[in-house]
C-alpha cells in the first residue's frame, strides 16, 4: 500500500529527457495591469490604428482628401509601381540609408573604441559627443544649410579652392553627400552609446590574455572586440537602416528635396502628395512603404532573436 501511494505522488519522469515534469500552473494576471494598459491602448488605437485603417481604405479610391470619392481598385498601386518619380524616391532613400548606416556605424564604433580606452577626460568627451542627439533635426539642418550655402563657399573663395566655392546643396549629383554628413552627425551619438555599452561588457581578462600571447592592438580589435560585439553591430545596422528610411526633417531643412527632385525621400514624396491633392495616390504609396517597414522589422526580429547582447 505504501509503495502504491509513493508511486502515485512521485513526479513523473519523462521518457526521453529523464527530467521530472511538474504540472504547470498559469499565473493569473491581475486586473489592475489591464487598467494601466487601457489608456495607452486607447491612445494608440485612436492615433495610429484607426487613421492607418482609414488611410488604407482610401488608397483604393480616387479621393483627394475631402469631398466625393469613388472606388478605383488597384489603379493607385499599379500607378505607384510605374511612376518614375516615386521609383526615384525609393532609389534615393534606400541608397541614402545604406550609405549613412555604414558611415554612422564605422565612425561610432571607432569613437566608442577610443572613448572606452585609457584616455584622459573620456567621461567629459562622452558627454560632448552625445550633444547632437538632443538637438532637433530641423534646427541642425538649418544650421548646416547656412554653413554649406555661405560659410564653406566663402572659405573656399578665400583659400582659392574652386570646388569649395560652390555649395554642395546646389549640385544635383552631390547634394546627397551633404544630407549623409548632417544625418550622420546627428545619428552617431545614439549608435555610439550602444557600442560603448557593448565594449564595456567585454571581460578585461580576454584582453589581458591576448596581451600575454603577444597580440597587437589591431589584432585584438579585429579578432576579439569585433566578434564579441557582433550582436550590437547587427542591432545598430538594422535599427539605423530602418530609421534612415524615414528621413524627412533634415532633408526639408537642407535641400527641400532639391535640386529638382534629386534628394526627395519617400516620406517627403508622400507628404508633398498629401498637400498637393494626391491623397489616395500617396496613401497607396504610404501603404507600400508600410509593408516594406514591416518586412524590415521582421528581418530585425529574425536576426536579433536569441541574441542576449543587450
Amino acid at each position: 500500500m505504501a509503495t502504491t501511494t509513493a508511486a502515485l505522488t512521485a513526479p513523473k519522469i519523462g521518457r526521453r529527457s529523464g527530467a521530472a515534469t511538474m504540472p504547470r500552473t498559469r499565473r493569473r494576471v491581475e486586473g489592475v495591469y489591464y487598467l494601466f494598459l487601457l489608456p495607452a491602448l486607447i491612445l494608440f488605437t485612436l492615433a495610429i490604428t484607426i487613421p492607418a485603417v482609414i488611410g488604407i481604405f482610401f488608397s483604393f479610391t480616387n479621393s483627394i482628401g475631402f469631398g466625393e470619392w469613388e472606388f478605383v481598385g488597384l489603379i493607385n498601386y499599379i500607378a505607384v509601381f510605374t511612376d518614375p518619380a516615386i521609383l526615384q524616391s525609393y532609389l534615393f532613400t534606400f541608397g541614402f540609408a545604406a550609405v549613412t548606416v555604414i558611415v554612422v556605424n564605422v565612425l561610432a564604433f571607432l569613437l566608442a573604441v577610443g572613448l572606452t580606452s585609457r584616455v584622459r577626460l573620456k567621461t567629459g568627451l562622452r558627454a560632448i559627443f552625445v550633444i547632437p542627439m538632443v538637438i532637433s533635426g530641423i534646427i541642425i539642418a538649418y544650421v548646416f544649410n547656412f554653413l554649406f550655402s555661405n560659410s564653406i563657399p566663402a572659405a573656399g573663395s578665400a583659400l582659392g579652392v574652386p570646388w569649395l566655392e560652390t555649395s554642395l546643396l546646389a549640385n544635383p549629383d552631390l547634394a546627397w553627400v551633404a544630407i549623409v554628413i548632417v544625418t550622420a552627425w546627428q545619428a552617431i551619438p545614439g549608435t555610439l552609446l550602444i557600442y560603448i555599452a557593448g565594449l564595456l561588457s567585454v571581460p578585461g581578462d580576454v584582453y589581458e590574455a591576448a596581451d600575454l600571447d603577444g597580440a597587437s592592438k589591431v589584432q585584438q580589435l579585429f579578432r576579439i572586440t569585433v566578434p564579441l560585439v557582433a550582436g550590437y553591430v547587427v542591432i545598430n545596422v538594422i535599427l539605423g537602416f530602418k530609421g534612415f528610411l524615414n528621413a524627412y526633417d533634415i532633408i526639408v531643412g537642407l535641400t527641400g528635396g532639391g535640386p529638382g527632385t534629386a534628394t526627395r525621400s519617400i516620406a517627403m514624396t508622400i507628404i508633398t502628395g498629401f498637400n498637393g491633392g494626391d491623397y489616395a495616390y500617396q496613401m497607396a504609396n504610404a501603404t507600400i512603404f508600410f509593408v516594406v517597414a514591416i518586412l524590415i522589422s521582421l528581418l530585425q526580429l529574425s536576426l536579433t532573436r536569441g541574441r542576449n547582447a543587450l
